[in-house]
């Protein structure tokens, strides 16, 4: 399995938890004293541990048994999924602008109606309102589309079943086609390109989604070093002045504006972990043809007001 990034105390307590061992036995396998265990447990998220103890434990993972690495993945994502939920139901309960779709399932946002500045030459652009995803769809999101259609699943879901460590990741290896088709089971669609950069950027235009700073640190793009998507909500200093997620980097964003009319080659946005920071500015185009499909490569979806 892909290793872990940065070792908290939690993600340690769950290598213990996915190994069953009991503290003392864990401390022994770390090269650690039972005391220094239950420091991390009680620290969990708050304390990085040492770059010695961060080796240790990579060393005794990657040597574990498939079963434990499974177990370890599957907590992973557990915790990952409850903090996405959690997240999503406070943004439901202290945002007025979110409401939560009723096929799909997901917060979207309102984005209202006027003028906003386009491009990177800002131009004024008038957009009727619209709601947008908060999230990029993830992995999970898109099975339950795949359950109730029958649709391909993506080509890196083991024996086309979603896999549980990367449920709520975005969806990849996805088609411009797959993702109108989820779109339209949904009762949606991709938003255009401009819909997109709006929600984005907001009407002043920024920069980028959270001001005009380029602060790399704020999305998952190559300089975070991750390389491979990570959980939608991660990101939470990098939302958009309407709480969009991940509007720059994890999954460059299929929309449903054409390149050129009838050429079959549609808008990207947003960048991807794949990506240099520099390509992550909403208002830069990219494109591809609607049967192209990557590990870096997802949508989102709008709906009308």
């Amino acid at each position: 399995m892909t290793g872990v990034t940065r070792w908290t105390g939690r993600e340690a307590q769950l290598l213990c938890q996915a190994m069953r061992k009991k503290q003392k036995e864990f401390a022994e396998l770390v090269g650690v004293n039972s005391r220094q265990i239950a420091r991390w447990k009680g620290r969990g998220e708050t304390i990085v541990l040492e770059l010695d103890n961060q080796a240790a434990l990579d060393t005794l993972l990657a040597q574990a048994q498939p079963v434990v690495q499974q177990r370890f993945a599957a907590l992973l994502t557990e915790r990952a999924a409850a903090e996405h939920d959690e997240r999503a139901e406070e943004l439901l309960r202290t945002d007025p602008r979110t409401r939560r779709h009723h096929v799909d399932g997901k917060v979207m946002t309102l984005v209202e109606e006027g003028i906003y500045l386009a491009g990177p030459e800002n131009r004024s652009v008038w957009l009727e309102s619209f709601h947008i995803d908060i999230y990029p769809t993830s992995n999970e999101d898109y099975a339950k589309f795949v359950l109730a259609t029958g649709h391909r699943p993506p080509q890196h879901w083991p024996g086309g079943h979603c896999p549980v460590v990367l449920a709520t990741h975005p969806v990849v290896w996805v088609t411009w086609h797959d993702a109108n088709a989820y779109a339209q089971w949904a009762g949606k669609s991709l938003p255009t390109a401009r819909q997109w950069e709006k929600a984005a950027r907001g009407p002043r235009g920024r920069v980028y989604p959270w001001g005009n700073e380029p602060t790399a640190a704020k999305a998952n793009t190559a300089e975070a070093g991750i390389d491979a998507t990570t959980p939608v909500s991660r990101y939470q200093s990098g939302v958009s002045p309407y709480g969009a997620f991940d509007m720059c980097g994890n999954v460059w964003e299929w929309c449903s504006t054409e390149e050129e009319p009838g050429a079959g080659r549609y808008h990207l946005k947003g960048s991807a972990f794949t990506s240099p920071f520099e390509r992550a500015a909403p208002s830069l185009q990219n494109a591809a043809n609607a049967t192209m499909k990557d590990n870096d490569t997802g949508f989102r979806c709008v709906v009308s007001t």
